[in-house]
């Protein structure tokens, strides 16, 4: 689905009443936030329209679509429905419900709903896709089978067509099919990172694990963000005897994500394998921590507590596993052992003889031998056993305490189909792209590998002036605000507002408000008090910066939505051509649009050479303007200024990226990909990806 793309502008905080709202102009905030991810503020917007103006139907779909990527699914259902309500023709509200109805798996209305899409649009492939899938769900899988035929045949090129229908032959037990179309799905695409996840997973089952992990090599090398494939890898490097490996793919996983609950119970079992007991009690103590419910844990805890030493806090944790499982015979032994080491020998002879009542009567004499701790570390045939044996995640059987955990199957067919019916709604394409522009504000995403601070002298010794309410950062990784976030800044609007009125010659009051205007979305006001904060002082270099930064962002946004297509494709490189690809004023399609976006990128220029005039140190300005200039494609121009922005600063991963990719987009390959070798070093792990897909091209 196209990306929403609008530009129409707002000052919300003003308005004295729902009813006396521009609803036109709200909702087109309101795709401006969800264009930019800000969910939570894009429904607040659409709220308003739908308490002005319940019969309209744009307000209630665009609220669907934030709450999808929320994964609110019942209620972007909820909202699909009151839509077509109003609007029974609304096709991308029948996809939108329908990706929701497949979620909460109402297989049957999500394929009416497809059905119903599909009508409007006929041969879409998304909408066919996610039909078949919804089918394979329903384990109605000739009728898949005769959809994907139909899509192949009307796709031939599409290479998840033949993933999916990949996936739908492995689930029915054709490998042989399965496996001809992994193939072939990689032959049309061989930088697609789930189609070599897919093809590992079906060699893994069957009984190939060196053809499984070269294949998640590959997958993980396209694809260094995706935790499953470091899982599943680990999985195949622990029953491959390479311990080390395994332990490095779970270390990786819990680096970029520290809640992931497989990979933290998982390292806990390697740990204690390898005798790294107090680091295992450590991983433990997070699953527990997330899932109190976790059982297993408790008992691989306890025997890592007795082990040691620790035998007080090793009594409750087997105390709290007999609660829930009173017949675990091996919990009483080893608690009975524990009380013996703290002299409690009335306790120890109870639960011993508890374990060997229950022992007789259930007929489970072995089991003692095999599950308490001293067995686990002396009898390396059950260790090399229990290396081969796993369970899904669902499966709470206590005695399977020690094997490691695999994606439920569920979970697993998820991810096979995922590239069709999750993600973001409305960004299906996966495009290699520039880094973004810097920008002054208060928030910024969390980068697992990345975690560097970008440091510079004036905006530290703004801070030092305590000018405004929060502390202001540069960043090209802007965070979406929350709830509270987003209340506070159209409070803060109203604070600085009643301080101008008090004081209409404070520059700082104007700068701080046109950064609540821009994190609320308004972009026209923010720009507006950008210009009073440099009125009332012409030597304000950050206002010139984020007053630049901000008609950046509407420029490029503006030709995405006149080109109808994806704010990406202004910066997307394209490989076997000479060019990095977007739409540029000379694109517009009136003289007036070309006119105007001229005079706006000849503004945002201006502001860019006056912040580098006043103070030369000021990286970022460099930076931005670098890429100003690859959007008009002026692309040694652009190249100059990333060489700037470098010798200044010798480790600006950002730079050396977006340089390698001009580069590359003018031929000099060799120079590019040691740019982006040395980005990928700082920290920009796509840099590694986009190499692959060069050298092998070579």
């Amino acid at each position: 689905m196209k990306k929403i793309a609008v530009f129409i502008l707002l000052q919300l905080c003003i308005l004295p009443s729902p009813a006396q709202i521009n609803t036109d102009r709200v909702i087109a905030i309101g795709r401006n936030a969800l264009y930019f991810e800000d969910y939570i503020l894009a429904i607040q917007y659409f709220n308003q329209v739908i308490r002005a103006k319940p019969w309209l139907a744009q307000p209630y779909y665009y609220r669907a679509v934030a709450k999808l990527n929320l994964d609110d699914y019942s209620g972007a259902e909820e909202d699909c429905s009151l839509a077509l309500q109003q609007n029974p023709f609304m096709v991308y509200a029948y996809y939108v419900r329908g990706i929701a109805r497949q979620t909460l798996g109402k297989y049957d209305q999500a394929i009416e709903d497809y059905k119903k899409g599909l009508e409007f649009r006929p041969k879409d492939r998304p909408m066919m896709t996610n039909t078949a899938i919804a089918h394979i769900q329903k384990k109605d899988y000739e009728k898949a089978k005769a959809l994907f035929n139909e899509i192949i045949e009307s796709y031939p090129k599409e290479s998840n067509s033949y993933l999916a229908r990949g996936a739908l032959f492995a689930e029915t037990g054709d490998t042989i099919s399965a496996m001809n179309d992994y193939n072939k799905a990689i032959e049309l695409d061989p930088y697609y990172a789930y189609a070599y996840g897919n093809r590992a997973l079906l060699c893994y089952q069957s009984n190939k694990p060196n053809e499984a992990l070269s294949d998640f090599n590959e997958a993980i090398r396209l694809n260094p963000r995706e935790e499953g494939f470091y899982i599943n890898r680990g999985l195949i490097r622990y029953n491959l005897n390479d311990l080390r490996g395994a332990m490095s793919d779970y270390d990786q996983v819990i680096a970029m994500n520290g809640k992931n609950l497989i990979a933290r119970f998982n390292r806990g079992l390697l740990r204690y394998h390898v005798g790294d007991y107090n680091r295992a009690i450590e991983d433990f103590d997070v699953v527990i921590s997330l899932e109190p419910d976790n059982y297993m844990a408790y008992y691989n805890r306890a025997l890592l507590l007795s082990e040691t030493g620790n035998y007080q806090a090793a009594i409750k944790d087997y105390g709290v596993i007999l609660e829930q499982y009173p017949n675990f015979i091996p919990a009483y032994y080893n608690r009975s052992e524990a009380k013996r080491n703290i002299n409690d020998i009335a306790g120890a002879d109870k639960d011993y003889w508890y374990a060997m009542e229950l022992e007789r009567t259930h007929g489970q004499g072995n089991e003692r031998s095999q599950t308490t701790a001293s067995a686990q570390k002396q009898d390396p045939d059950t260790e090399s056993a229990e290396r081969k044996n796993t369970r899904e995640e669902s499966d709470k059987n206590i005695n399977k305490f020690s094997s490691l955990v695999v994606y439920d199957k569920e979970e697993e067919q998820q991810s096979k189909y995922q590239s069709e019916i999750r993600g973001r709604v409305q960004d299906r394409n996966i495009r290699i792209d520039l880094q973004l522009q810097f920008v002054l504000t208060y928030y910024e995403k969390i980068n697992q590998v990345n975690e560097s601070v970008h440091y510079n002298k004036t905006i530290e010794q703004f801070n030092e002036r305590n000018a405004l309410s929060w502390k202001l950062l540069i960043t090209n990784q802007e965070a979406s605000l929350n709830e509270l976030q987003i209340e506070a800044h159209f409070a803060s609007i109203n604070e600085y507002s009643a301080k101008i009125e008090k004081d209409d010659k404070n520059a700082d009051s104007y700068f701080g408000r046109g950064i609540d205007f821009m994190l609320v979305q308004d972009f026209t006001e923010a720009i507006k008090n950008f210009d009073m904060a440099i009125q009332t002082d012409p030597s304000y270099i950050l206002a010139y910066f984020n007053r630049a930064a901000v008609r950046y962002k509407q420029m490029v946004y503006e030709q995405s939505n006149s080109a109808q297509d994806d704010l990406a494709d202004a910066m997307s490189i394209q490989f076997g051509t000479n060019n990095i690809t977007g739409r540029t004023p000379a694109g517009a399609t009136t003289v007036n649009e070309r006119d105007a976006r001229s005079y706006t990128y000849e503004m945002i220029l201006r502001d860019y050479n006056t912040v580098i005039q006043k103070d030369p140190s000021f990286t970022f300005a460099y930076f931005n303007r670098a890429n100003l200039l690859c959007s008009q494609r002026n692309y040694k121009a652009a190249i100059l200024d990333y060489n700037e922005a470098i010798r200044r600063n010798s480790e600006f991963a950002e730079a050396y990226f977006n340089r390698g990719l001009t580069r590359l987009s003018q031929g000099d390959a060799k120079r590019g990909i040691a740019d982006l070798s040395k980005a990928g070093e700082l920290g920009i792990i796509d840099a590694y990806n986009i190499i692959k897909r060069m050298t092998s091209n070579d």
